[in-house]
């Protein structure tokens, strides 16, 4: 018996053990979804694909609960892939290896060196044990498994009215027991592409590759406002720095691997004059110092790393370094502003999440969140003007809308009365900075009454994700407490 099956609810934890087992990085959902139709199959359950690849399940209520509003449980059937760069594992085809550790603030679920994948796993496992129990009273019940939900929404946009019939959705992906989600942050890509000049690299001059890594990194949502440091924003600090005091010519530059998370590692190539080395290594040292006093309260395995490579035969030139270097030094990342309407939640940010030469170009992927349209429109004109004086190109795509909070909400105040009535206590009503689904799903349904739930899961879309085993339990109570207490048809 493995260890995750020793822990409560028993059904829950084994299959959540099950999916960490089914490689489901975003874009790359076959093999989870296969396993899941086939596990519905396998119970008479009905299920259906529709033609972007959700899924959609279905089972009768239970006896006696007939009469009662439909429900719909929502889940992502995908998880963001990031591990530890000292390990090899491939998302494609190894599975994830949970365990369980405990430290001061209680027992967690974690994984080995990658993502844990409890964002949004440990959500379509309740949504299955729920399905799969004879004993848990409900009303008629979906569960909507959507793809591609961290890399682009895909699934949600591409939802068509008339597949669901409920009244009620309960999303499963928010991040901490005690707190009732009504509302959710939108989002938009933008992407920024720089022209790259080259020329030859004088004779005598020295080449090396300098690493930035260690970082914590996070989700580019719900830890933006956690002091998280940018891998990308560090590196190019320093190399703003060195390129005007030491005159190094880059010849690469690369960092972070997805835009949804904030960036632990960067890379940059570079030539220098031979003369010059010394000093650069000397400042090279005081500025690793000097951020890691900084960020030491959080940062805690930061390092820099230089190394001398092979010889480069091109750098950049002097005006394109100049453009790319100052536009993304000046460009600001992180949070913009805090929310004037909900104490402790950021409105609106953004983060530098990915940067990638191709050829002659490089290419900035950056993530801007907002709980306002006017917002995220700030944030979209703020960079447009930087980087269109930086001769760059900038492109904005897949925005979706937030999820408008509904304070009248029958779904909210059940979920409320039923957490009070189960713990003796009032949950806090929050918005979340991250992008929820839901506000997607108002496109095809907007009669749809919503309102996210789930267990405390810390650092998702980084190695360091875990998931607080006692919350489980308590969401797993509150969210079968509640399908009884869905009210009848009116």
């Amino acid at each position: 018996m493995s260890a995750l099956s020793t822990l409560k609810p028993t059904s829950l934890w084994q299959l959540f053990e099950k999916i960490c087992s089914i490689p489901r990085p975003s874009k790359h959902e076959e093999k989870i979804s296969l396993w899941i139709q086939q596990w519905a199959k396998d119970l008479g359950l009905s299920v259906k694909e529709d033609t972007v690849g959700n899924l959609i399940l279905k089972k009768a209520a239970t006896t006696g609960m007939e009469n009662r509003k439909g429900v719909i449980l929502q889940a992502h059937m995908d998880m963001v892939p990031q591990k530890n760069n000292n390990i090899e594992h491939d998302f494609l085809i190894d599975p994830i290896k949970p365990y369980i550790i405990e430290d001061e603030d209680g027992m967690w679920v974690t994984a080995q060196d990658t993502t844990l994948g409890a964002d949004n796993g440990v959500g379509l496992a309740s949504a299955l044990a729920i399905l799969a129990s004879d004993d848990i009273p409900h009303g008629p019940l979906e569960v909507l498994v959507t793809i591609d939900e961290e890399a682009g929404m895909t699934g949600a946009f591409g939802l068509e009215a008339g597949w669901l019939e409920g009244e009620i959705l309960i999303n499963t992906d928010s991040e901490q027991e005690g707190e009732v989600y009504m509302g959710c942050a939108g989002g938009i890509d933008a992407s920024v592409t720089f022209d790259i000049a080259f020329e030859t690299v004088p004779q005598g001059w020295q080449a090396f590759n300098l690493s930035m890594s260690g970082l914590k990194g996070g989700h580019s949502g719900v830890d933006i406002h956690t002091g998280r440091a940018n891998a990308n924003k560090l590196l190019i600090r320093f190399l703003n720095q060195a390129a005007a005091q030491f005159d190094i010519r880059l010849t690469e530059l690369n960092g972070g691997s997805l835009r949804n998370a904030i960036p632990r590692e960067a890379f940059a190539s570079f030539v220098i004059e031979s003369a010059k080395v010394d000093k650069f290594k000397a400042a090279l040292a005081t500025y690793l110092t000097t951020i890691k006093e900084n960020l030491k309260a959080i940062e805690t395995d930061l390092d820099m790393l230089l190394i001398a490579p092979e010889e480069f035969e091109q750098m950049w030139t002097q005006a394109t370094q100049t453009q790319i270097l100052s536009a993304l030094n000046a460009c600001p990342n992180g949070v913009i502003r805090m929310s004037d309407d909900i104490d402790g939640i950021v409105e609106t940010s953004l983060n530098i999440g990915v940067i990638r030469p191709k050829g002659n170009k490089l290419s900035v992927m950056i993530l801007i969140r907002s709980l306002h349209d006017d917002g995220r429109l700030q944030v979209e004109e703020m960079l447009s003007s930087l980087f269109t004086l930086a001769n760059a190109k900038i492109d904005f795509s897949g925005g979706y809308p937030g999820w408008k909070p509904d304070t009248s909400s029958a779904i909210m105040k059940i979920v409320s009365d039923t957490y009070q009535a189960l713990f003796n206590k009032v949950p806090e009503i929050m918005v979340i900075h991250a992008g929820l689904e839901c506000g997607l799903f108002k496109t095809a349904y907007p009669h749809l009454d919503m309102v996210s739930i789930g267990p405390t899961i810390k650092f998702p879309h980084s190695p360091d994700e875990k998931i607080l085993v006692p919350t489980v339990d308590l969401y797993w109570q509150l969210l079968t407490k509640v399908l009884a207490n869905i009210p009848t048809i009116a």
